[in-house]
């Protein structure tokens, strides 16, 4: 699937420590696009109707042992027909050695040409999940998000809310930070949203009154984490007195990001009310819930019950 974001093929080289057989131009000028990984033992077969050149492409112990099993000529032709289409890489796991035909190939047709010791089942799964990742679907929403016991809980309210005051005192309190006043997130899978914060304001917290803190220097290294799964959003709203809140927690809420819908909770704000202690028992409830026991059912089966008698 070819993705509206790209990476560098440098990228690529430097995070799995790849091994440049032949690159034809500088690897940071070349981009890939696309999360989907080949292995293309059809194309090297003849069958090239549905090649995508914008795939990374994988060569392994199969497609190597058919091509050496082939004669010269055959294996020229079958190489030929493969890298005229211009793979945007070819990368040969398992340290196997680079054929002859294929190296000439590939400077012919300008093909980058890798090499990993890596073997290919092992390879091909950590660059899927990479590109996958890397190229995913994303969003930036105006928010913070925080670990709680485990938990990722992306909090979004209005500005002034206090969504910072109560992300520094989950710190204080032992948890950790991931992101302050925006919240990168990326869908990278179909049930998976994961948040990060922007490089430029990373583990830091703007508190009005006293401006912008470190987390990481003030409360150590153990204080932030760089990226973590959403797991429930708190959306923090002012009190109003004549809303109905939910007191029971019989009514399941979602917040849908990026097509994945995300369990949610709103908390109303008003002072005196302690939001860290609220959250620490928000995430316990969610992981309690996520383990298979939903306390607000537990409670109005007890209700009914009691009605019966």
């Amino acid at each position: 699937m070819k993705s509206k974001y790209s990476i560098s093929l440098e990228y690529i080289i430097e995070e799995f420590q790849l091994e440049q057989v032949y690159m034809p131009r500088s690897s940071a000028e070349i981009k890939v696009s696309s999360t989907e990984v080949d292995r293309p033992g059809l194309a090297l077969a003849g069958f090239v109707e549905m090649f995508d050149p914008m795939r990374i492409q994988v060569i392994g112990k199969a497609e190597t042992k058919y091509l050496t099993d082939l004669s010269s000529t055959q294996r020229t032709l079958r190489l030929e027909e493969f890298l005229k289409l211009a793979p945007v890489a070819v990368i040969v796991t398992s340290k196997l050695t680079v054929l002859d035909e294929m190296m000439c190939l590939a400077q012919k047709y300008k093909v980058p040409l890798l090499r990993t010791q890596v073997r290919t089942s092992e390879f091909l799964a950590s660059l899927i999940a990479n590109l996958n990742t890397s190229l995913a679907p994303r969003i930036t929403r105006h928010g913070g998000l925080v670990e709680v016991y485990g938990e990722g809980m992306l909090i979004l309210g209005d500005s002034g809310i206090g969504k910072s005051e109560t992300a520094i005192e989950l710190v204080k309190r032992g948890h950790r930070l991931i992101a302050d006043d925006a919240v990168e997130i990326k869908r990278v899978s179909a049930k998976t949203l994961v948040g990060s914060a922007p490089e430029l304001i990373r583990y830091y917290i703007e508190l009005r009154g006293i401006g912008v803190v470190d987390v990481r220097r003030l409360f150590g290294m153990g204080a932030v984490k760089a990226t973590e799964r959403i797991d429930l959003v708190i959306n923090l709203e002012h009190w109003d007195p004549e809303k109905m809140y939910d007191r029971f927690g019989l009514e399941e809420q979602y917040e849908n990001i990026l097509g994945i819908d995300v369990p949610s909770i709103t908390i109303p704000v008003h002072p005196g009310r302690n939001l860290a202690v609220v959250l620490e028992i928000a995430a316990m409830n969610n992981r309690q819930k996520k383990m298979g026991y939903n306390t607000a059912e537990e409670f109005n089966k007890r209700l009914m019950e009691q009605d019966f008698e």
